[in-house]
C-alpha cells in the first residue's frame, strides 16, 4: 500500500503544475520570449570587456565598457516610448518582431567587430529597437484583467530571471570557443524568438481598440514620459519605479567590482552569484509573488518587496565592512526576494493606473525612465565607490527604502481598489 504524500508536498506539486501549465496558453509564449530576451541579453555579458579590449588601451577598457553600456540605456530611453506608442497604433505583434529582429541585427554586427565604431554601432542598433519587453508588457495589459495581471507579469518576470541566471552562464561556455561566439548565439536566439511570436503569439490590440494615429508629440521621448508623468498616480508610481531602478543599476554595475576586491572572487565564482540571483526571481517571482498578492494586493506586496529590497542592500554594505560570505548570501538573497515581489506587482500597479488605449506608450515611458537609471546608476556608483567601498550601497539603500515609505502610504494604486474600479 502507498502511502500519499504529505499536505504541504501536494500543495508545492500543484503550484508548480500550475505554474508550468500557464505555458500551454499565450501568457506563457510571451514567457517564453521574455526568456529568450533576457538570455540574449545576458549572454554577452561575461565577453564584452575582452571584446572591447583589443581596440584600446588596457587603462581605457572600463570606460569604454561603461560607455557602451551607457550608448545601449541612451538609445533604449529614445526608442522604447516611441515603439509603445507604435503598438498602440499599429499592434504589440508588429513591434515585437521589429524590435527582435533588430537586436538580432545589433548583436551581429558586434560578433562582427573589426572596430571599436562597429562594436558601438552594433549596441547603437539593439538600443534603437529595444522595444520588446515594453510591447510584450502591453499585451500582457490587453489580455489579462486588473485582477489577473499581478500573476502574469509575476510569470515574466520569472521568466526573465531565468534567463538572466542561464544567459552569463552560456556566455561564459561559449565565450570559451572564440569571443564573437555569444553575440552570434544571443543573435541566434532573437531570431528563434521573433520565429515563435510570429507563429504563436496572435496580435492582442484589436484595430478598434488602437490609436486613431501618432502624433509628432510621441516621438518626443521626454515629451511624452512627461505627458505620462502629468498623470498622478503613474507619478508618484513611476518616481517609485525610478528610485528602485537605481538601486538596482548600483548593485549591478558595481557587485563584480566589489567581489574581486573584497572577497577575491574570480568571473566563475561571479558568475555563481549571478546565477544564484536568477533562481531566487525565479521562485519569487513566479511562485511567491502570485500567492501573496492574491491574499493582501499588489500594493502591499510591492511594499514589502521594496522594503526587503532596501534592507539587503544595507546587509550588502556592512559586507564592506565585515567582508564574509555568509553576509553576502543573506544579502543577495534580501535584495533578491524583495525585487522578485517588487516588480511584477508594481508593473500590475502601472498596467491598472493606465488608460487602455495608451498601454504601449506608458509601457515604453516607464523603459524609457527605466533606461535613465541605467546611465546614471553605474556612474554614479562608480563615484560614491571611490569615495569608501560601502557608500554606493548605503546611497542605494536610503533611496529605495524611501521609496518603500512613499509607496506605502499612496491610498490609491491597491491592486484590488484598481481592480474593483474597473
Amino acid at each position: 500500500m502507498h502511502e500519499s504524500p504529505p499536505v504541504s508536498s501536494r500543495r508545492v506539486s500543484s503550484h508548480l503544475s500550475s505554474f508550468f501549465a500557464r505555458f500551454a496558453s499565450r501568457t506563457g509564449i510571451v514567457a517564453l520570449s521574455v526568456f529568450l530576451n533576457f538570455a540574449g541579453f545576458t549572454l554577452i555579458i561575461p565577453v564584452l570587456p575582452f571584446s572591447v579590449a583589443p581596440y584600446v588601451a588596457a587603462a581605457d577598457v572600463a570606460f569604454w565598457v561603461a560607455l557602451i553600456l551607457a550608448a545601449y540605456a541612451l538609445c533604449s530611453f529614445i526608442a522604447a516610448p516611441v515603439l509603445g506608442a507604435m503598438s498602440d497604433r499599429f499592434g504589440r505583434r508588429p513591434i515585437v518582431l521589429l524590435s527582435l529582429c533588430g537586436s538580432a541585427v545589433g548583436f551581429a554586427v558586434f560578433g562582427i567587430g573589426g572596430a571599436l565604431w562597429v562594436l558601438v554601432a552594433g549596441r547603437l542598433i539593439e538600443g534603437l529597437t529595444a522595444g520588446s519587453i515594453s510591447a510584450m508588457y502591453a499585451y500582457i495589459a490587453d489580455t489579462h484583467g486588473p485582477a489577473e495581471r499581478g500573476p502574469a507579469f509575476g510569470m515574466l518576470g520569472a521568466a526573465g530571471g531565468l534567463g538572466f541566471m542561464l544567459g552569463p552562464l552560456m556566455g561564459g561556455l561559449l565565450g570559451q570557443l572564440s569571443l564573437a561566439t555569444p553575440l552570434f548565439g544571443a543573435a541566434v536566439l532573437a531570431l528563434v524568438n521573433a520565429v515563435l511570436v510570429y507563429f504563436f503569439m496572435p496580435e492582442s490590440h484589436p484595430p478598434e481598440q488602437r490609436s486613431a494615429r501618432l502624433q509628432w508629440s510621441q516621438f518626443n521621448t521626454v515629451g511624452q514620459l512627461a505627458g505620462a508623468l502629468r498623470q498622478p498616480r503613474l507619478r508618484l508610481l513611476f518616481g517609485v519605479v525610478f528610485c528602485f531602478a537605481l538601486g538596482s543599476t548600483v548593485l549591478q554595475s558595481n557587485l563584480a567590482v566589489m567581489l574581486r576586491d573584497l572577497l577575491s572572487f574570480d568571473p566563475a565564482s561571479i558568475g555563481v552569484v549571478l546565477a544564484g540571483i536568477g533562481v531566487m526571481d525565479v521562485l519569487s517571482q513566479g511562485l511567491v509573488a502570485p500567492r501573496l498578492q492574491s491574499r493582501f494586493g499588489e500594493q502591499a506586496v510591492a511594499t514589502a518587496g521594496l522594503f526587503i529590497n532596501g534592507f539587503g542592500l544595507a546587509v550588502l554594505a556592512l559586507l564592506t565592512r565585515h567582508p564574509a560570505l555568509p553576509l553576502l548570501m543573506c544579502g543577495i538573497a534580501m535584495f533578491t526576494f524583495g525585487d522578485g515581489l517588487f516588480q511584477p506587482s508594481v508593473s500590475a500597479l502601472i498596467a491598472n493606473a493606465a488608460p487602455s488605449r495608451q498601454q504601449g506608450e506608458v509601457q515604453g515611458a516607464n523603459q524609457a525612465q527605466q533606461s535613465v537609471a541605467r546611465m546614471v546608476g553605474p556612474l554614479v556608483s562608480a563615484w560614491l565607490y571611490g569615495l569608501f567601498a560601502g557608500a554606493p550601497y548605503v546611497a542605494a539603500a536610503s533611496i529605495v527604502l524611501l521609496a518603500a515609505g512613499v509607496l506605502r502610504f499612496m491610498p490609491f494604486a491597491t491592486g484590488r481598489q484598481t481592480a474593483n474600479a474597473k
